[in-house]
């Protein structure tokens, strides 16, 4: 086999139709007949998504004459032995607003490696050039990605079309692409170049002001990590960090690659000029933010064993997703204040919110974050109305998981050592060499010893009840030699025990908590309510205006539709078991 780089051209050939073209040209093709597959799943989403479904033609020719094409299995296609050099041509559907597919339409063009690109069997290690053509018919778009152009001053034009080259498969998935008409801004952190886009976003976003306050984030997570040198760790296979954010109704969520992160926000969570105030929507923005930039050095390079190397064709199951996902949530706001961005008193209160969102779901005594951790492919990515009842989130519990080992780690060392010791050792152990040819990674059996090197604090017997275990973190115990008390409110009213959301004429019941009101009463979910006490409601506020109204004890009457049919329940309401934390610095 030679050396010529595997070339993909894509092309927004169709957006009205959503499709994108790609040719991809394999100058060595396998004598016995090559094999191509895409990916069944995209790092940092963990769940089979399948993405070859979405290829809707592939045809593949050499110099001589179309070649027969089989599918091996969901993924994968052989192409029959061929003379010289094979060309594959396929079309991918791109509708998924989502960070992790692709979506294609008149305004923009977005994917994901994962997506688009097939890899060649046996030639993985072959260096990827991409060709991103501009769609036929559009003008003005730009091309915003990571991906280091290709060699040479013509390789890309000033928008950016033209070629770029990835050093690996493995490289080019990892970069995803936004083409169009988005609004950007550019700032350096510590010198790194770094570029932020946003696709419809409204004109007069606050570009200036959000650059400013991610700058502060970012450079704070540089310094973090390398203190002495203060490289960003990206530099050594992009020439940039890229922050590509799909802008949408109510939309939120990130996952994170080497060199950029895929976002999604709410339009109204987005400053606009003129606009001074922090809203909790701009603040949620900003931990998004820090979350996936964190990635950078927290997964992108630091990984657990079992994602060493990706094995793209099946689940990878690690116990250890309450470390990756669970201390990056801890930290993602914790950087909100160290970067001065949001005050202590911000702080606190988005701790005292997660606390609260812990304490509130029933699955937390039945799951621990190990087993939330191994179950993501089948369970956390897979939620349904019992979700609540049965699981925890190793991201909210996790962070908590976190704060309480950072406080332990406190008091156990006399304030000489904390979690941040935990994280240098991480990168220095695992992660700073992860793309220089040391490949590494964290085995499942492996956080208390590192812990203990890091620290010389012991944590085993604290591992074993609150990550093995179901029992929840002491933070009423922890929090207080901290200088910090954490107190409990609990609500007058009662408390009907359901997660409801608006449906048609009525109101929806979403799930129901084991336990509450309206699971001892008989109600369930996907049940429509109606009426209560002979009166229509038609929003969840109905609902809640009524049960705030009454006293624990007293009875309401529900008239619901399940499958059509109509069903009275006598609702006796228990007294509001929900507890909400507060967590304030002690006087």
């Amino acid at each position: 086999m030679n050396n010529t780089p595997l070339l993909y051209r894509v092309e927004a050939h169709d957006p009205a139709g959503h499709r994108l073209k790609v040719t991809l040209t394999i100058a060595d093709p396998d004598p016995q007949g090559q094999q191509v597959s895409l990916p069944a799943w995209i790092p940092g989403s963990y769940l089979i998504r399948d993405f070859s479904r979405q290829i809707e033609s592939f045809t593949a020719r050499d110099a001589q004459r179309t070649r027969s094409v089989s599918k091996v299995d969901n993924h994968t296609w052989h192409i029959a032995p061929c003379t010289g050099t094979l060309t594959i041509q396929y079309v991918v559907y791109a509708w998924d607003l989502s960070v992790r597919g692709a979506h294609v339409d008149q305004t923009h063009a977005f994917f994901n490696g994962t997506s688009v690109f097939l890899r060649v069997h046996g030639q993985e290690s072959l260096p990827c050039t991409v060709e991103l053509a501009p769609p036929k018919g559009i003008n003005g778009w730009r091309v915003y990605t990571s991906l280091p152009p290709a060699p040479g001053r013509a390789a890309t034009g000033r928008d950016g079309f033209g070629r770029y080259l990835a050093p690996d498969y493995d490289a080019l998935i990892d970069h995803p692409v936004e083409m169009g008409t988005g609004l950007s801004v550019r700032f350096s952190a510590h010198g790194a170049p770094h570029e932020m886009v946003f696709t419809d976003a409204p004109a007069d976003i606050d570009l200036a002001r959000i650059a400013a306050d991610v700058q502060r984030i970012c450079e704070a997570q540089i310094a973090f990590f390398e203190p002495r040198t203060k490289r960003a760790p990206f530099l050594d296979s992009a020439n940039r960090y890229v922050f590509m954010t799909q802008v949408t109704p109510s939309g939120y969520g990130g996952l994170e690659h080497r060199a950029s992160t895929a976002l999604m926000a709410a339009r109204k969570d987005l400053p606009v000029r003129g606009q001074a105030q922090m809203t909790d929507g701009y603040r949620t923005f900003l931990g998004l933010v820090s979350h996936e930039y964190f990635h950078t050095w927290h997964v992108k390079r630091i990984k657990p064993q079992a994602f060493v190397p990706y094995d793209l064709t099946r689940e990878n199951l690690t116990r250890l997703l309450w470390v990756f996902e669970g201390f990056t949530s801890y930290y993602d706001d914790l950087f909100l204040v160290r970067a001065g961005v949001i005050d202590e008193a911000a702080y606190l209160r988005l701790l005292s919110k997660t606390i609260t969102q812990v304490h509130a779901t029933p699955g937390r005594l039945k799951q621990s974050v190990a087993e939330s951790s191994f179950d993501a492919w089948t369970r956390y990515y897979k939620q349904d109305e019992n979700s609540p009842n049965a699981l925890v989130s190793y991201y909210t519990k996790g962070s908590l998981v976190a704060l309480g080992l950072d406080l332990l780690i406190r008091r156990e060392s006399e304030g000489r050592k904390s979690l941040d010791d935990v994280m240098h050792l991480l990168w220095r152990r695992y992660g700073r060499d992860f793309y220089q040819g040391r490949p590494a990674g964290v085995a499942e059996d492996a956080m208390a010893e590192l812990i203990l090197d890091a620290t010389g604090v012991d944590t085993k017997r604290f591992l074993s009840r609150y990550v093995d275990g179901c029992a929840d973190v002491p933070l009423d115990d922890l929090l207080p030699l901290a200088g910090f008390a954490l107190e409990w409110k609990t609500a007058a009213q009662p408390s009907l025990g359901a997660r409801l959301r608006k449906a048609g004429e009525g109101v929806q019941i979403a799930a129901v908590l084991e336990g509450s009101s309206a699971h001892r009463a008989g109600l369930s979910a996907l049940d429509t309510i109606m009426a209560i006490d002979g009166l229509r409601v038609d929003s969840p506020a109905m609902v809640e205006a009524a049960v705030e109204r009454s006293r624990a004890g007293a009875t309401l009457t529900f008239h619901v539709f399940r499958n059509d049919i109509l069903h009275v329940f006598e609702v006796r309401l228990l007294g509001n078991t929900h507890r909400e934390a507060i967590v304030h610095r002690q006087p």
